[in-house]
């Protein structure tokens, strides 16, 4: 028989002798190691169970701490077992206790014997490959490990920083390159041969005996030194997390499988018997050749990582949230912030529904409370328009009011005199699209009717909040959609500056807009900001108004040469439909 099994056991006894029987009853020799944690009560009863095989051998036992050299020791002992006592045996495969062949076992010997002289071993050096976690990739081979991991995981991380402090390294020895790869490997006799009886096997195993996670670069490196045809890939499939832990097989992963063509899959629940009791008959092979296919599979473990570890957008779950910006995105859709725009257009917020079909609120952030579209005190989700409560934690609230809305979008309102702890929160969001009139504050004092020393206090203290909120959004950090413009800027051309926001919010053409929003009557603003500047209080935002720009003045004198812009007849007819009804008294 071309096929030998080396098996490493330190759990699941039972399952570990249904899958060694099943090897070895398609008449490949197996080899066993068990680890010596395991009881000498269980190991003699496990054995025992076996002793009918007369192709099932034991190899001598040895300890197998996680991340230490017994279980490269293991693997030696098991092989040369292997080799010794079974010398027709061409191809030796190591598998574990918990591995379950997914496919007949003749057809991974065909396999095998169409490629009598290719090693298939994952082996990789740590410069090509992202896969270690825990932040030890080449500096595994270079220190020393005489601290377990796992049992003294202190010890460990402080001889870890001393020898980085001290700059400790050790010597590579001549010849050897580091590689590292998946413990799981199949490889010729030739190659495996040669690895157990390299002259400089001493040294070798000296050198890796202080690696860190030696099963997983020992034979990978040696198998480059020695291998004619590598392939670099493992036929046993198996898949990690980001933690570095393998994942568990399930009776509800039986499908998927089939479906992926490989040999042999690890890890497998010990109560999957769905899996069990499905692989290990020897079905008819239809596809005696058929490369594994494990690509499928990959994808959808690749999505669950991610969903794991990421979650989706705009979800904070608890495994997740106390992590700051480890989630996938801030909110789970697009939405619209509009500053400015109620303080310049009457009645804005109702036109602004009716043109776009999405949800208008209020400002969501006032001091008072959170004032909804339609006056409601409470929203989808339960989302209850208490400013207690939505000042407990603005991210959580601004995140679970996008949440709970998907499918529709919402719009709010925001100034200066809101509550301002989401700058950074949006600032940060790619779904946040923001459009601000900076200096709009000051209408709305312009229209208060309080004393004029109250209105200059209040109008420096809201020039000051509007400028550190804009410092926030010119930060290179920031991922939203940020549009600003001065009050005067808004002021020369109101709806062209107006129809990319109602684009982006779902729109309708120009033409079929519900009519205009009528702005408000400004007479004599350009006076107060003159008052203002007189006071001592500079209102930069609002922009440069000069002192004959009261609107109704502004429309008696001669309108200014507008530019030429030759146009094609489409875009005339265009044009002429965007400005059907449009006139400069629609805004007063």
């Amino acid at each position: 028989m071309s096929l030998g099994i080396v098996m490493l056991v330190h759990a699941a006894l039972e399952r570990a002798e249904q899958v060694a029987r099943h090897w070895a009853t398609a008449k490949c020799p197996v080899v066993i190691h068990v680890d010596k944690q395991v009881t000498h009560r269980a190991y003699d009863a496990f054995a025992k169970k076996l002793s009918d095989l007369p192709n099932v051998t034991f190899s001598k036992r040895y300890l197998c701490d996680w991340g230490s050299f017994g279980i490269v020791a293991a693997t030696q002992s098991a092989s040369e077992l292997m080799l010794a006592e079974f010398p027709q045996v061409q191809h030796v495969y190591l598998a574990s206790g918990s591995c379950l062949p997914l496919r007949p076992v003749r057809e991974l010997i065909t396999y095998l014997s169409d490629r009598p002289q290719t090693d298939f071993i994952e082996s990789a050096t740590t410069a090509d490959v992202p896969w270690t976690v825990g932040g030890l990739d080449a500096e595994r081979f270079t220190l020393h490990f005489p601290f377990s991991w796992k049992r003294q995981r202190f010890l460990f991380d402080r001889y870890v920083a001393l020898q980085r402090f001290l700059r400790l390294r050790r010597k590579v020895p001549d010849g050897l390159v580091p590689h590292m790869g998946s413990q799981w490997w199949c490889l010729t006799r030739q190659t495996l041969s040669a690895i157990l009886q390299d002259s400089a096997r001493q040294q070798h195993d000296s050198f890796f005996r202080r690696v860190w996670i030696p099963d997983e670069s020992y034979f990978q490196t040696l198998a480059r030194r020695h291998a004619t045809d590598l392939e670099s890939r493992s036929l046993t499939l198996s898949k990690f997390d980001h933690y570095g832990k393998p994942h568990l097989f399930y009776d509800d992963h039986l499908q998927l499988l089939r479906r992926s063509r490989c040999f042999v899959a690890r890890k497998i629940w010990p109560h999957a018997n769905g899996l069990y009791d499905a692989f290990l008959t020897e079905a008819s092979a239809t596809e005696q050749t058929a490369e594994p296919d494990p690509t499928k599979i990959d994808r959808i473990f690749s999505k669950a990582v991610d969903r794991r570890s990421r979650g989706r957008p705009g979800l904070y779950m608890q495994s997740r949230f106390p992590r700051n910006d480890h989630a996938s995105g801030t909110t789970a859709a697009p939405y619209s912030i509009l500053q400015g725009f109620s303080e310049l257009f009457d009645n804005f917020e109702p036109w602004l529904a009716r043109a776009t079909g999405a949800r208008i609120h209020g400002h969501l952030f006032a001091p008072e409370k959170a004032f909804f579209a339609a006056d409601q005190t409470v929203i989808d989700g339960a989302l209850s328009d208490s400013a207690k409560l939505r000042d407990y934690n603005p991210q959580a609230y601004l995140t679970n009011l996008i949440w709970n809305t998907r499918g529709e979008r919402q719009c709010f309102q925001f100034g200066p005199s809101d509550k301002q702890q989401i700058n950074w929160i949006v600032a940060n969001d790619a779904n946040a699209h923001i459009s601000i009139i900076t200096g709009a504050w000051a209408v709305a004092l312009f229209r208060s009717n309080e004393d004029f020393a109250t209105v200059r206090k209040m109008a420096a203290q809201l020039q000051k909040t509007e400028s550190k909120q804009l410092e926030v959004l010119r930060s290179t950090w920031v991922k939203a959609r940020v549009r600003v413009w001065t009050l005067a800027e808004f002021n020369e051309t109101p709806m062209e500056l107006l129809q990319p926001i109602l684009a982006e919010m779902g729109a309708t053409a120009p033409h079929r807009l519900p009519g205009l929003p009528r702005m408000t009557d400004l007479t004599g603003f350009s006076k107060f900001l003159q008052n203002l500047k007189n006071q001592g209080m500079h209102p930069y935002l609002a922009g440069d108004f000069p002192i004959e720009t009261g609107w109704h003045e502004q429309k008696r004198q001669k309108s200014r040469k507008p530019y030429v812009v030759r146009k094609t007849n489409n875009m005339r007819k265009a044009s002429s439909s965007h400005l059907r009804g449009f006139t400069r008294s629609n805004l007063n």
